[in-house]
């Protein structure tokens, strides 16, 4: 039996760049659903109207528990278009979800009461819903951690490459 690649693009599939194309329409799947499964679970757990980004700043805003400015935040999630993180600020300000407070020039934002509240539901339907599944998988917990950090050494190869195609 043959196994062909499952591709998007054929025409991008070249000799060398065949398994970089199965890749990129995996991500482009798993991104896809992993913005669903996050939109479905913050309306789960009583924050609806949101967009995936909305979900992962109050998230990132959460860890820790330490207040973190718009350009931590950025970099952080690896994000250069500062008005759509700040967009999404606004929205979780006016939803009650994360609270501002301006030090100096900056403004540094921690979630609020119902930021936490909404953060532990997260985890909870969370664990119920998606880590039971996991479960299922033939993936250790080691195996996923290392894939994991496979995907984050890619993502140094995709930004290197956009500074590249950037400077042509």
């Amino acid at each position: 039996m043959s196994t062909r690649p499952i591709l998007s693009s054929a025409h991008l599939a070249s000799e060398n760049g065949t398994s970089l194309s199965e890749f990129e329409f995996a991500l482009t799947i798993a991104n896809n659903a992993f913005s669903r499964w996050m939109l479905h679970c913050a309306k789960a757990g009583g924050a609806s109207d949101m967009a995936p980004l909305d979900v992962l700043i109050v998230h990132h805003i959460n860890h820790r528990e330490r207040a973190k400015t718009l350009s931590e935040i950025c970099f952080m999630l690896n994000m250069e278009d500062t008005h759509t993180v700040n967009y999404s600020l606004k929205k979780l300000l006016k939803k009650g979800l994360i609270e501002g407070e301006k030090k100096g020039k900056e403004v540094r934002y921690k979630t609020s009461r119902e930021g936490r509240k909404f953060c532990v539901n997260y985890r909870k339907i969370r664990e119920d819903c998606l880590v039971q599944s996991l479960q299922n998988l033939s993936l250790s917990p080691e195996e996923l951690a290392s894939f994991a950090g496979k995907m984050r050494s890619l993502a140094g190869l995709y930004d290197q490459a956009s500074r590249e195609v950037a400077s042509l």
